[in-house]
């Protein structure tokens, strides 16, 4: 049996949920970076980051989650 294609509003409300699950994990993202660039300016104490902390989850975590939500964001529906 084959399946139907998908009717132009089920295509809508998928565009809809990989729109906006992108967004929150670019807005997670900014969190992320923001957080980090703060700790390096001692907003939250005299105390700086691990490196570890950089490492994993500074500024390469941000970034990452910034690219791949730009690309869930982007994803056509098929």
């Amino acid at each position: 049996m084959k399946s139907q294609p998908p009717t132009p509003a089920e295509r809508y409300r998928r565009r809809r949920l990989y729109l906006r699950s992108g967004q929150v994990i670019m807005l997670t993202g900014v969190t992320v970076l923001i957080v980090h660039w703060l700790a390096h300016l001692e907003a939250f104490g005299p105390s700086q980051p691990e490196g570890w902390i950089d490492l994993a989850a500074g500024y390469p975590m941000g970034m990452v989650l910034l690219i791949a939500g730009a690309i869930i964001a982007s994803k056509q529906p098929s």
